[in-house]
């Protein structure tokens, strides 16, 4: 990233891709970053702060999932036992107007419930607002150029940045399995392992280390790190496998020139021929971009 003129339809290009991947959730870092992340980007549409300037939705500067979290976090479950009407069990109704009577109050009760959370979503969303818009207002007179360098800049600071992130949903080596959600993220010298939101991986395996690589069937593949095998369940594995390959490949044949081992598209207007990777991700319609040129 730090050969390319910050002038550059590239450099705009990797801007909006990390915006992209910041608002969906795929940059694990504190709130504070979040929030200093949305009022760069704030500047970066409006310029400088104006109580007359358009306001994007909040889905739009900052991952939403985790004011969903934190209002459903703080929603005490509630359980209700079904009542005993004992004199209503009688004649040839028997039961039916009870049974009505509870279809109708678990209904009312879902109605409040998911008017109550529309209400705490509502007031944390403005607080957050209120809290970008602060932040917003001490990054006045930074231009375009100085917002996108100081945007990527905090982004690169995970360790993370410049992976291609997949979802894995199961994951399993000779030391324990998570059946949970996982990302595997790849790049030119490794493979890490990371939980949902968790800043660090907890595995990561360079290429050298790699004993053995292969897919078993259209849903899983399977790594080897001499004695240890950890299998992998996900779609995406043709996805994944060309990655690694394509990696490995590079490796084997010693470094290569910037740009070679790049993923490349040309038949998409929207995917330029300046060295980026792709990978859908699971469950959604958004590309996560990342600038993955081998041997950055």
């Amino acid at each position: 990233m730090d050969d390319v003129p910050k002038d550059s339809l590239e450099f705009s290009f990797l801007f909006e891709q990390a915006h992209e991947a910041v608002i969906h959730g795929y940059l694990p870092t504190n709130e504070e970053t979040l929030q200093s992340l949305a009022a760069l980007r704030l500047q970066f549409l409006n310029g400088d702060f104006s109580p007359n300037a358009p306001f994007p939705r909040l889905e739009e500067l900052f991952p939403i999932y985790i004011l969903h979290s934190r209002v459903l976090a703080s929603s005490k479950p509630h359980i209700t036992s079904k009542p005993s009407c004992p004199g209503l069990h009688k004649g040839l109704f028997s039961g039916a107007l009870p049974n009505g009577l509870w279809n109708n109050s678990l209904v009312k009760q879902k109605a409040e419930e998911s008017q109550k959370f529309k209400g705490r979503m509502k007031e944390e969303g403005a607080n957050m607002m209120s809290a970008i818009v602060d932040k917003w207002k001490a990054v006045q007179s930074m231009d375009r150029t100085e917002v996108m360098a100081t945007y990527l800049s905090i982004v690169k600071q995970w360790s993370g940045y410049g992976s291609t992130l997949f979802e894995i949903d199961f994951y399993m080596s000779s030391v324990g399995s998570f059946s949970q959600r996982l990302w595997l993220g790849i790049n030119a010298t490794s493979l890490s392992l990371y939980k949902h939101g968790e800043v660090d991986s907890f595995e990561s395996i360079q290429y050298s280390q790699i004993t053995s690589f292969g897919v078993s069937d259209n849903s899983t593949f399977k790594v080897s790190v001499g004695e240890k095998e950890m299998i992998f369940e996900t779609s995406k594995v043709d996805e994944i496998t060309q990655l690694i390959n394509t990696y490995l490949t590079c490796i084997s044949n010693g470094p290569p020139l910037p740009g070679e081992c790049s993923s490349r598209y040309s038949e998409d207007p929207s995917q330029l021929e300046i060295g980026f990777s792709r990978s859908r991700v699971k469950g959604g319609a958004m590309f996560l971009l990342f600038y993955t040129l081998c041997f950055i």
